[in-house]
């Protein structure tokens, strides 16, 4: 017999079906823990089984897009790399369908505003009969070639998706079209496609997949709601014990969830700091801190918290137990980084990697070292973005192996600027283009004593002084972004689970405020707020869905009248501890 979340998941699957069968557009809402990816699959093994013939015979594909490329390998494996099915990334999909429209996209990319490309342009002769060309996302041009950013790829097929001919392409490659994680969709191409694939009835299927609550970028659409757009919510959750699940359906009753096992217990605490008696922090200086304990008092709460959950039986290893920091006002000194924390303003800035400098050492150069340390070259190459290596001879080996032993040197040993200046010397991997206009602008101007300028003159200094922090610290800091420590940021962790999850709510993040979003709550939305409430609250919820039997929540901002009756709705008052 079926346990409940089992016997939802089945009845979703029928509606996805019937949906397919009917050739009508549909809408996944998955919940946390809900097995989203586990519904696409069998969704395209459903298809795979009803149409490949057809769609071999016929030169066509479905289009399965993704916004990783982790996702990407994930579900092409999970189809055995199916020739009928083409899965690749939002930038990977798009080119693969304009790169043909050479005149059109030469005709729309003057007006896409990009300052910097329409700068190289007008260096190299201005726009004649270039090729566009799309490669690793750096800007350049020539008379014969014209490299465009990773940018332009979306903006430049959200205006072609107003062209008949460009439409009618995309049906003849692709009838139908799956988008995974769809809330992560580009605002503006997200609103493209409802127009002028779904509302337009241009015969082309278009099944999301996603969770609205779990929308994680900036830029992201969101909900898609459309009339034409069936909307199939999956009521499972097979991640969390029974006491989470309820705790989930109280915060989000819209999309209730039956839990994998009916007799499961799960544990919740939720502690607050309202009774301390001292003097909070005021919020000067920056770093939107106004409410928060001083820095030392919140490390004491947050270790007494550890102490009193470890004597509950909870085990604080990596293996078991994730602690969330929705706040920085613990974590930078013990964990390493505290020289980085203090060249920038704003926690975004590195813990979201915001800034272009962090960006390219979490996501570019800490990957590319550890794969080439242990010998994953194709990793390596993958991860710089080279799909077809450049590597002619054993002439072109030695150059890349000196020179990544190299900057592994430099790495352990020397600061960031010294890195810098390794890759600017070696170019491999070579610096992103955001930084090498950084780098250069930052040369023009590094020797002046006197700014016209008192935005340059800043730049010149925050440069200076992260430069001459030690590279060990991005090190530890891409350790807690990537979770290869107990405490992580939410960065990264959206689809993750772990036994335990202790989440510490505070100030000092640039757009977060705990006690507020949960006053807005209880009392309601102003309506000029909703998109940052909505920001709140999808953290909050990606948050404290992540744990299978235990969930902690520590805040030590301190917290109104009405959020505290919200937590006590959610969370119920017998779960809720003032200390």
């Amino acid at each position: 017999m079926c346990n409940p979340a089992e016997k939802a998941s089945e009845e979703t699957l029928e509606k996805i079906y019937t949906a397919l069968d009917r050739g009508n557009s549909f809408r996944v809402e998955a919940g946390a823990g809900a097995g989203k990816t586990y519904s696409l699959i069998k969704a395209l093994h459903y298809l795979i089984k009803l149409k490949s013939a057809m769609l071999q015979k016929n030169f066509q594909k479905i289009a399965c897009i993704t916004y990783t490329n982790v996702a990407t390998e994930e579900i092409r494996s999970r189809i055995d790399n199916h020739p009928s099915v083409f899965v690749d990334t939002i930038h990977g999909f798009c080119w693969s369908v304009m790169q043909g429209f050479q005149s059109q996209m030469r005709e729309q990319i003057k007006d896409l505003g990009d300052d910097r490309l329409n700068e190289k342009i007008d260096d190299a002769g201005g726009l004649k009969k270039q090729k566009i060309v799309y490669d690793l996302g750096y800007r350049s041009a020539s008379e014969k070639e014209i490299y465009i950013h990773h940018d332009n790829v979306i903006e430049l097929f959200t205006v072609l998706l107003s062209k008949e001919k460009f439409r009618s392409i995309i049906k003849n490659q692709y009838p139908i079209i799956f988008i995974d994680e769809y809330q992560d969709t580009n605002a503006d191409l997200g609103k493209t496609i409802i127009s002028n694939l779904i509302e337009a009835e241009t015969d082309i299927q278009i099944g999301l997949f996603g969770d609205h609550w779990q929308k994680i970028y900036e830029d992201g659409i969101g909900e898609m709601v459309s009339d034409k757009i069936e909307e199939i919510g999956k009521n499972a959750n097979f991640r969390s014990e029974k006491k989470i699940v309820e705790f989930l359906n109280r915060m989000r009753p819209s999309l209730p969830q039956m839990e994998k096992d009916p007799a499961s217990y799960g544990e919740i605490r939720v502690f607050h700091t309202n009774n301390w008696a001292g003097v909070r922090r005021d919020g000067r200086g920056g770093g939107h801190w106004k409410g928060d304990l001083p820095e030392i008092e919140a490390g004491n709460y947050f270790r007494d918290v550890k102490d009193k959950l470890i004597q509950e039986g909870w085990e604080f290893t990596f293996e078991k137990t994730k602690i969330l920091m929705l706040t920085n006002s613990v974590l930078a000194r013990e964990q390493g980084y505290s020289g980085i924390s203090k060249v920038f303003r704003y926690t975004d800035d590195y813990l979201k990697m915001q800034d272009k400098y962090i960006d390219y050492f979490v996501n570019i150069l800490e990957p590319v070292s550890e794969y080439f340390g242990n010998k994953k070259y194709g990793e390596m190459l993958k991860s710089i973005g080279i799909r077809t290596p450049r590597l002619r001879n054993h002439s072109d080996k030695k150059v890349w192996n000196d020179s990544l032993n190299k900057l592994i040197d430099v790495r352990n040993s020397g600061t960031i600027g010294e890195v810098i200046d390794c890759l600017i010397e070696t170019q491999k991997p070579r610096l992103s283009a955001k930084i090498e206009e950084s780098e250069e602008k930052f040369s023009q101007l590094k020797d002046l004593t006197e700014f016209e300028d008192e935005a340059d003159e800043k730049f010149v200094s925050r440069i200076r002084r992260l430069k001459s922090v030690k590279y060990s610290e991005i090190i530890e800091l891409a350790k807690y972004i990537n979770d290869k420590t107990p405490f992580s940021t939410n960065h990264g962790v959206k689809g993750a689970e772990f036994d335990n999850v202790l989440v510490v709510c505070g100030r000092g993040w640039n757009k977060y405020n705990w006690s507020q979003f949960l006053g807005w709550e209880n009392d309601g939305v102003p309506a000029d707020k909703e998109e940052s409430f909505r920001r709140n609250r999808n953290l909050f919820y990606v948050s404290c869905s992540r744990p299978k039997k235990r969930l902690a929540v520590l805040f030590t901002q301190e917290l109104s009248e009405s959020a505290l009756a919200t937590l006590s709705r959610w969370f119920l008052p017998e779960n809720i501890f003032s200390i």
